[in-house]
């Protein structure tokens, strides 16, 4: 899950972590009325759930409480393109209104988990405020990664590292340490996948602020964060992905025209590749899950159909928990529901196979039956639409 900059520096904030003063606004009149209190002059920055803000005009220096509620009837309403949302952008709802600050120096730090060492890591930079993915490409010797082991946590000596590459002298390198050791203390506690600080800057008076503060949640440690859930915002989420979140399934949107329904999230996998294969862009992404009910296969396979871009659905489902018969009985539900005439090539096998394909043959749907995944690859050329 995604938060919002105001909401990561709120969870800054109780770590200790300085941000600069800052002040919701959702109104023109708002952010006025928020640079009248910052004194007069402010930055004005839309919250959207993407990076890649300042290149597309979603933040602002104001040098007045009246270029302040210009720049907020600019941007409250809009959607925003960034390089990170895609053309269709990301709507503003909220902006951040925030003091000037005085910098010093700006540094780059992040922690996520590196996949390579199989652990949390720092990465920590001096190019901080600049697109960190083209320093990577063009630099990477002027990124340094610190891998810390989930056991043993973030080390002094660590700490003292990066503060070192970082080039800090020592009026400032132990304000940067505890910083570093917040976030690490921020990144486990709340669950998180990724903190970032791009950038974290040194002040001419030598404070150490998070200027920008970016978090991503783990969404399969909520059930931990009743808190955390309050920070949710729908409106930066697909519709259709938060629809099958609130319903417990997993699925990511794409761009392609074949629906899936699969059990399984390997299954899934191996579904996109031979729709791929069969010269087919997948629609989405979809594990419908184990001990899904003819119901939640209805409500799976409805926001399949929902979406405008399929124009044919392919069912890979390998019965086992999710008994075939189940699935039939909740596609044909689906498909009656919507009246919807999509054509859908099904493989089934395993338990209950024989019954399910039996619902689906005698439902009237357009269905057409494979028994193997290149047949079923065939069969998705052939409904080419």
């Amino acid at each position: 899950m995604n938060i919002h900059e105001f909401q990561a520096k709120e969870i800054f904030s109780r770590y200790g972590i300085l941000v600069p003063k800052g002040i919701v606004a959702s109104t023109p009149e708002e952010a006025h009325a928020a640079t009248v209190k910052l004194g007069g002059q402010s930055v004005v920055k839309a919250q959207i759930h993407a990076g890649g803000r300042g290149k597309s005009g979603g933040v602002q220096l104001v040098r007045s409480p009246e270029e302040a509620s210009d720049a907020a009837k600019r941007m409250l309403g809009a959607n925003l393109v960034t390089p990170q949302t895609g053309p269709e952008g990301a709507p503003v709802q909220k902006i951040l209104i925030e003091e000037l600050a005085d910098i010093k120096q700006e540094l780059y730090v992040a922690l996520t988990i590196d996949r390579g060492h199989r652990c949390p890591a720092f990465l920590v930079s001096t190019k901080g405020g600049m697109d960190i993915e083209a320093v990577a490409d063009e630099n990477p010797d002027d990124i340094h990664t610190e891998a810390v082991d989930p056991l043993s946590g973030l080390m002094p000596f660590q700490t003292r590292r990066l503060v070192r590459f970082l080039g800090l002298d020592q009026a400032v390198a132990s304000d940067a340490a505890k910083v570093l050791s917040a976030l690490h203390k921020v990144f486990v506690e709340n669950d998180c996948t990724l903190v970032e600080i791009n950038p974290l800057i040194i002040t001419g008076d030598g404070r150490v602020v998070a200027l920008d503060a970016k978090i991503n949640l783990d969404d399969d440690a909520m059930f931990r964060h009743a808190d955390l859930k309050e920070y949710r915002d729908v409106s930066q989420e697909d519709p259709l992905e938060a629809q099958a979140s609130d319903l417990s399934i997993a699925y990511v949107n794409l761009d392609g025209d074949v629906g899936c329904l699969v059990n399984g999230a390997g299954l899934a996998m191996a579904t996109l590749d031979v729709t791929s294969a069969a010269g087919a862009a997948p629609a989405n992404f979809l594990d419908v899950g184990g001990g899904a009910t003819p119901e939640k296969v209805a409500s799976a396979v409805k926001i399949i159909l929902s979406d405008g871009k399929v124009r044919r659905v392919l069912v890979n489902i390998f019965g086992g928990i999710l008994r075939c018969d189940i699935a039939g009985e909740g596609i044909v539900l689906a498909y009656k529901e919507t009246g919807s005439t999509i054509p859908l090539v099904v493989r089934m096998l395993g338990t209950n196979v024989v019954e399910g394909k039996e619902i689906l043959g005698a439902s009237g749907l357009p269905v057409v039956f494979a028994d193997t995944l290149t047949e079923a690859a065939d069969a998705i050329k052939q409904l080419n639409v």
